[in-house]
This record gives C-alpha cells, structure tokens and sequence, in this order.
C-alpha cells in the first residue's frame, strides 16, 4: 500500500520518547514519529513499555476532524489498522482486547497510548513487540504475558516496513470512520474481540466491576452484563478471568 498522501514521517535513530518527541515539534501536518531505539517509553497510567532495537515504536500526531468527543474512537482504529496488516501478512490467532491491546495467541503483541497534548491536537502511540518481548520480571504480577510477532509466527518485519504498511491501514480505518462514524469500525472491532461471551473484571479509579463481556456500544464504551444489570464502562483495566492483563 501506498504511503499516504498528506501525511509526513520521521525516523530517528534514538529519541526518549516517539510521543514527547511529537508533542515538542508539533508539526501543522499529520506526521508519524519512528523511533528506532526509544528510552523512556511508556504505556497506560504512565508504566513503563520495554522498547529493545528491532521492534516498533512510533507515534502519529495530528489534529483529527470530527467530535473532539470521539478522540478515543482511535483506539479501536489503530488496534483494527494493526489487525489489518498482520492479518494480511498471514498472521493468524490475532484478537484486540478492549480498549487499546493487540493479542497474538492471547498474550499481549501490542499497546496503544492516546493523548491530547493541546486543544485538538492528537497523539497516537503504538509499541509491537516484532522481534522481541519483555522477560516475565519485567511486567507487572499477573498481567498478561508478552509475545513478539517473530518469536510466536516467525515473522520478521522491521520497523520501517511496519510503518510503511501501518500508516497506510490507518488512514483508509480513519477515512472510514470520517464518512461513516463509528459504526462500521465497531462492528469490524467487534468481529477480532477477545473473551466475548466470558467474564471480565474491570478495574476503575475507585470501583471494580465484574461480569460478562457483551458488547462495545456506540460510543466504545464497554458493555458488561453484572449480577445487578447491564453496565457501560467508560475508562478501565481489564483482567481475564480474575488475573490482571492490562
């Protein structure tokens, strides 16, 4: 696929942070930001993403047309992007757990970090694990476990190539949702779901809710059917059969 028209990259062979680095240029067009080494990645509420030399981390920032209040519709863009290309590299056992995770044979491949550094201005941040992931010491107790593509497919593709196909399958999911809104991304999201049908714990701020994963509704909100009636989860953690996976 082609690289897309109106969209700006940059590769830098080591930077903190491909996110930070977005956000102290704040360049006026769509731009992704490559890391080829990275040292101060981070994933969700700020804990630490393991970023060795040969996987990905790269972030796009730009300023998204539509509701400011469907900014975190790009999660489930990014994450179905991703599925898209993996899917057709001939990936198989891919799953996208709600809100932000790509799985590959249930472990953890890839995280998604969305930020709003200034008024409608947007930052993406992706980190796939493409040719190695973190050592169990290294991730929180009992979250899920780790996988990188080529260990779990044997699958070697290199971060440039990655964000060559990425960005492409970002685009034609974004244009999608800018025509269309959220439902047909929903429905495609919905097809890869991990654990549908299966208990889930959703951890909050200052609540924890267990219950059967249903559905995402129209506004990506989780949908889980609890012991008192069905709930929308806006903003969570959420933990497979009783055992954290954030």
């Amino acid at each position: 696929m082609a690289w897309p028209e109106g969209v700006a990259r940059v590769i830098l062979p080591s930077i903190d942070s491909t996110s930070l680095e977005a956000v102290r240029q704040m360049p006026q067009v769509p731009t992704w930001f490559l890391g080829l080494q990275q040292t101060a990645a981070k994933g969700r509420r700020g804990r630490a993403w393991s970023m060795p030399a040969g996987n990905f981390a790269a972030s796009l920032i730009w300023r998204p047309a539509g509701n400011p209040g469907d900014l975190a519709l790009r999660s489930f863009v990014a994450s179905l992007a991703l599925h898209d290309v993996l899917s057709g590299m001939g990936v198989q056992g891919l799953s996208l757990k709600w809100p932000n995770d790509v799985l590959l044979n249930g472990g953890k491949l890839a995280g998604i970090l969305l930020e709003s550094p200034a008024p409608g201005f947007l930052v993406l941040g992706m980190g796939i694990n493409l040719i190695a992931a973190p050592a169990p010491a290294q991730v929180e107790a009992g979250a899920l476990a780790p996988v990188s593509l080529l260990e779990a497919s044997g699958l070697r593709v290199t971060p440039d190539a990655m964000l060559e196909a990425l960005a492409a399958a970002f685009a034609t999911r974004e244009a999608q949702l800018a025509t269309w809104g959220f439902p047909p991304i929903r429905t495609a999201w919905m097809q890869h779901a991990a654990r549908v049908g299966q208990p889930v714990t959703a951890r909050m701020v200052t609540e924890t809710v267990e219950g059967i994963f249903e559905d995402v509704d129209d506004d990506g909100h989780l949908v889980l059917r609890t012991a008192t009636g069905q709930r929308r989860i806006t903003a969570a953690d959420v933990f497979f059969g009783g055992a954290p996976c954030s």
